[in-house]
């Protein structure tokens, strides 16, 4: 993990097209790594979320070439790798696991982040009725130490079809369900970084299970 922080850090500071092809093998050997590390984390997250089972690393990671297209931002890769490990893969928008390694910016996640309209609008109708179920699971002492607030991107006003009124409004609010936890880079390049993620993953799993529920019903 130290060669892929380098290879990152490197990148940040020469984020044009002629240093990334000069340097294609160290990005693709430090893929390999992220690759190998979601396999990982797929395998242990496994032993207690099932839904994740047999999913494939290469479905999980996201590209680190960037949209330019509508962006004043025009550097052509992201400096960063993440993961999100999820049924379906990252593009399904399903509850899951996140992690991030950037150069002072490693963390890791777990819920839904942006969901669509549709998506979002399904978890509130569910969180709607069963607040007080979603806020013990989040105030659980251990939960709280570890992820003392939800990700903060909401809404000013209730959203669309709530009542204003309603007892729970500022937790319907959320554009986002997600939990993070930022890491220090010692610890993700230690030896116990699996160890450590994975029973922070465990945490997070009663939230996700929720989320689950509230797509299903």
């Amino acid at each position: 993990m130290e060669k892929v922080l380098g290879f990152l850090k490197q990148l940040a500071e020469n984020n044009n097209r002629e240093w990334f092809n000069d340097n294609r093998k160290w990005y693709e050997e430090s893929r390999e790594k992220l690759l190998f590390l979601t396999d990982v984390l797929i395998n242990e997250i496994g032993e207690f979320d099932p839904a994740v089972r047999g999913l494939q690393p290469k479905d999980c990671i996201f590209r680190i070439f960037r949209d330019v297209r509508f962006s004043k931002d025009k550097r052509p890769y992201k400096t960063n790798f993440g993961s999100f490990i999820c049924k379906g893969g990252r593009k399904s928008m399903n509850p899951g696991y996140y992690f991030h390694i950037e150069p002072g910016g490693c963390f890791v996640a777990g819920g839904v982040y942006m969901p669509p309209a549709p998506v979002l609008k399904s978890i509130r109708n569910y969180l709607a009725d069963r607040a007080e179920e979603f806020l013990e699971i989040t105030s659980e002492p251990d939960f709280k130490k570890q992820f003392p607030e939800m990700y903060e991107d909401k809404l000013k006003l209730a959203p669309k079809g709530f009542p204003k009124d309603h007892e729970h409004i500022d937790l319907l609010k959320y554009k986002s369900y997600i939990y993070s936890k930022p890491l220090e880079e010692s610890v993700v390049t230690s030896d116990n970084y699996i160890k450590e993620v994975v029973k922070l993953y465990e945490q997070l799993y009663p939230v996700n299970v929720f989320l689950y529920e509230a797509l299903a019903d």
